[in-house]
């Protein structure tokens, strides 16, 4: 019988997941390949449908299947910010053939796998951040994904290690407060003493070779020991982040129950310490003035591609039963 099928695609900035499964929840086919993102290719939108389609097609053939047989699709996709760039990949996606489809930023992949109701909030802390929100009527709103200085996405590891490197330089040679980050982020970059601080730092971040994950993990260590200068960052990310949350919370209509706030990201979800999240908590809570409740999240966010596409064909909520059922065959 014809369009038994959906597919999900979570498409990052380094990698894209392609899941084929059949309406039953049950898992049928997965490829894993690089970008589909349009802004990591010269050839932009055109080498971005070239790339998926290839992928899909690959994906689909394999199977014995073609586009006749997909009741729908979901796409999560980096790089769909603003609505021209929504606009040019909605027509990537029919031209692959899809008629029955659901596109957006890829952060709203996270509402739908980690949300049972399939609307909330995801606050994104990886290595950029971004905020996405979806109502109960279905409303959806990105706020920021387009950086720090237009949009305040003052989060992410890209961000925060850049924050420390600015934070020790400035105690160098800029009248900054001393702080406790210095030794430990010199001996990290290997640097003999502060005159070739910034110049091991440029290095490291033309090449993109800068360990930022060990640099944010630094800062989260001094910041708990009380390091005050790290603990201003700290809070001004968190605090960031959250005017994004709840701004995204108070622009929907998400009536009188407590609003189901996501977060995803490796800053988020995968640092050991507590502080960051925490303060973030405390801000969405006085900001947004209501009940809310907080997940990590801690199931690949292709899972909420390939649900977000069985609600189409469902018309509403999945069944608990079939989510748990994709959920597991992603994880």
């Amino acid at each position: 019988m014809a369009k038994q099928f959906v597919i999900g695609v979570d498409g990052g900035n380094s990698k894209t997941d392609y899941y084929l499964f059949h309406m039953n929840g049950e898992f049928k086919d997965h490829i894993r390949a690089g970008t589909c993102s349009h802004e990591q290719f010269p050839g932009s939108y055109e080498s971005a449908w070239q790339e998926m389609n290839k992928q899909i097609g690959l994906l689909l053939s394999r199977n014995g299947l073609s586009m006749e047989d997909i009741a729908a699709g979901a796409f999560g996709l980096a790089g769909a910010d603003i609505p021209s760039q929504k606009e040019k990949l909605n027509e990537i996606i029919e031209r692959m053939g899809f008629t029955h489809y659901a596109m957006d930023n890829d952060s709203f992949l996270g509402i739908k796998a980690g949300s049972n109701k399939g609307y909330g909030i995801c606050s994104i802390n990886g290595s950029g951040a971004c905020t996405g929100g979806i109502s109960p009527s279905g409303e959806r709103l990105q706020v920021g994904g387009v950086g720090s200085e237009l949009a305040g996405d003052e989060g992410g590891g890209f961000f925060l290690a850049r924050r420390v490197i600015r934070t020790i330089y400035d105690s160098f040679y800029r009248l900054g407060p001393k702080t406790t980050l210095a030794a430990p982020v010199m001996k990290l970059l290997g640097v003999p003493n502060k005159e070739r601080f910034m110049e091991r730092a440029l290095e490291g971040m033309v090449a993109r070779k800068l360990p930022n994950t060990e640099l944010v993990t630094l800062l989260f260590a001094a910041a708990e020991k009380g390091d005050t200068v790290a603990m201003n960052i700290v809070s001004q990310s968190a605090l960031q982040m959250a005017y994004s949350t709840a701004g995204c919370l108070r622009q929907l209509d998400f009536g009188t129950e407590p609003v189901d706030i996501i977060m995803a990201g490796s800053v988020w979800v995968k640092a050991e310490s507590p502080v960051m999240r925490d303060l973030y908590k405390r801000y969405v809570d006085e900001l947004a003035g209501r009940a809310c409740r907080y997940t990590l999240l801690e199931v690949p966010p292709a899972a909420g591609a390939v649900l977000w596409a069985l609600e189409l064909t469902l018309s509403g909520p999945v069944d608990e039963q079939i989510r748990k059922k994709v959920i597991s065959a992603v994880s």
